[in-house]
């Protein structure tokens, strides 16, 4: 008997080194964020058929920022524009250098069913003569009415990006007007402000965008 109850309480501290060591090495992982970003303002020069210029407005998922990092922006605004910090130039004035490995995916579906970034997804990168995000009326993530000059986001379409340090988000343009009116006017409500929802996971790979 004098020998067994120090048996016991050997085994007993065992299996509680073992647990605590198990619990050390769970992987921790940080909650998903939800945000709407509004009137992210994205002027640009030009246009009405002369060349279009201006500095680029950045973007940095990991802070939910406007940023004038030259390194530390995932995605980047002028006018009806949208660059990612990944690929290469693709020639445009007044465009930043890439320097991330940001990559971009242009979904069709509603912001709440795109749940992860789904396994077959062909990701695109900014290249000489082309953004990843396409530009021009019903092209991308707009439709352009030449008649009213309004600019409207195309309902369910859903931008997923890979961030510059492997993190996932997408992302929902809700209105390109200031305090995004519901039934803009041009002549009254001031264009080139972006108010967009988004889902960021800062969990390093992993692929969820879901609540």
């Amino acid at each position: 008997m004098k020998t067994f109850k120090p048996i016991i309480l050997l085994l007993i501290m065992l299996f509680a080194t073992a647990c605590s060591s198990d619990d050390d090495s769970a992987t921790v992982t940080d909650p998903v964020v939800s945000q709407r970003f509004s009137n992210l303002h994205a002027p640009q020069t030009g246009g009405q058929g002369q060349p279009v210029g201006g500095t680029f407005t950045k973007f940095d998922f990991s802070t939910g920022q406007i940023t004038t990092s030259e390194t530390e922006w995932d995605i980047a605004f002028r006018g009806t524009t949208i660059a990612i910090n990944g690929g290469s130039v693709t020639g445009t004035k007044d465009e930043p250098l890439r320097n991330g490995n940001v990559a971009a995916l242009l979904m069709t579906d509603t912001f709440n069913d795109v749940k992860e970034v789904p396994e077959t997804s062909e990701f695109l990168q900014d290249s000489d003569g082309a953004f990843a995000i396409p530009t021009g009326s019903g092209n991308g993530w707009y439709n352009y009415n030449f008649q009213t000059n309004i600019v409207s986001p195309i309902a369910g379409k859903i931008l997923v990006f890979r961030t510059r340090n492997n993190r996932y988000a997408k992302l929902e343009i809700l209105s390109y007007y200031k305090d995004a009116p519901t039934s803009p006017d041009p002549t009254l409500n001031e264009g080139r402000y972006y108010t967009f929802n988004y889902v960021y996971n800062p969990n390093e790979g992993d692929k969820n965008l879901e609540l």
